[in-house]
C-alpha cells in the first residue's frame, strides 16, 4: 500500500517517500508546466489521417518523454506509415505553429513559479522539445516566462544529452548547468511522463510526478518497480514546497 497524506489511493497528494530538502528544482515542459500534450496529439492525429490512420493513446503512451527523433521513428513504425521518420518529422514542422499557439500555462503552474522566483530558488527547464517548438510554445508569454529560470536545455538540439529520456543524461546536464553546481540529492525534479521519472531517479534526484489524466498511475507503478517517485500528485496545484524544505506559500 502506497504512503500518502489521505491514506487513499485516489488522494490529490500522495507521498510515496519520505521527502527531504532541495536547494534546486527542474521542471519538464510539455504536459507539465503547458497543456501542450493535447497539442501534440491533434498535430500527429492530423498527420495521421491523410493516409487513413489514426493516432492512438496507446501510441501515445510509448512516446512521452522522448525526443522528437525518437518519437517520430517510434509514431511511423506503429501506424506503419509509409515515409521516414525524418519525412514524418518535416510534417510535423509543418503542423506545430498551427497548435502550439494554444498552449497555455498548467494549472498552479504560474504561482509556483513566482514563488520560487520571488525567493531566489533557482529552477531550470529540462525538456526533450527542440528550440523552434519552444518558442512556438512560449512566444506568447513574453520575456516573463524565461525570466523564471536560471537555464532553459533542450535535449533535441544539445550534443551533450547522448541518451534520452528515460535515461538520466537530460538532467544531469541540465544540474551541471546551475552555477554553482548542485549535488543530485540537492535537485527536485517535476515530471508528467513515466520516462521522465525514470531519467529523474536515474538521476539521482527526488521527482514528483504529474501524471497525464489519462494514464492510471498506480498501474504503472505496479508495473514497473524501479518507478518510485517521492509524491504523485493530480496538479501543480496540490504541491507543498514546505514538503521539500521550501519556502511556504505566503
Amino acid at each position: 500500500m502506497l504512503e500518502d497524506n489521505n491514506n487513499t489511493i485516489n488522494s490529490r497528494r500522495r507521498t510515496l517517500k519520505p521527502p527531504q530538502p532541495v536547494t534546486h528544482v527542474i521542471f519538464d515542459m510539455d504536459g507539465l508546466l503547458l497543456d501542450t500534450e493535447l497539442l501534440y496529439d491533434v498535430a500527429f492525429d492530423t498527420i495521421a489521417q491523410r493516409y487513413g490512420k489514426k493516432f492512438t493513446w496507446e501510441t501515445k503512451k510509448k512516446i512521452m518523454g522522448t525526443t522528437a527523433k525518437t518519437y517520430c521513428r517510434i509514431i511511423v513504425e506503429d501506424l506503419q506509415l509509409p515515409m521516414t521518420p525524418d519525412e514524418f518529422m518535416a510534417l510535423c514542422d509543418e503542423e506545430y505553429p498551427k497548435v502550439f499557439a494554444r498552449a497555455q500555462l498548467m494549472p498552479g503552474v504560474e504561482k509556483l513559479l513566482k514563488h520560487l522566483k520571488k525567493h531566489k530558488i533557482p529552477t531550470a527547464i529540462a525538456s526533450s522539445s527542440k528550440k523552434d517548438s519552444f518558442h512556438q510554445k512560449t512566444d506568447k508569454f513574453g520575456s516573463d516566462f524565461q525570466s523564471y529560470f536560471h537555464h532553459i536545455l533542450l535535449a533535441s538540439d544539445e550534443p551533450e544529452v547522448k541518451n534520452s529520456k528515460p535515461a538520466p543524461d537530460t538532467f544531469l546536464v541540465c544540474r551541471d548547468r546551475f552555477n554553482p553546481k548542485p549535488e543530485s540529492k540537492d535537485c527536485l525534479v517535476f515530471e508528467d511522463s513515466t520516462a521522465g521519472v525514470l531519467a529523474g531517479l536515474r538521476a539521482g534526484m527526488q521527482v514528483v510526478w504529474i501524471p497525464d489524466t489519462r494514464l492510471d498511475p498506480q498501474e504503472c507503478l505496479d508495473k514497473d518497480p524501479e518507478l518510485k517517485p517521492t509524491q504523485v500528485l493530480k496538479t501543480m496545484e496540490d504541491f507543498h514546497p514546505e514538503d521539500f524544505g521550501l519556502p511556504l506559500y505566503e
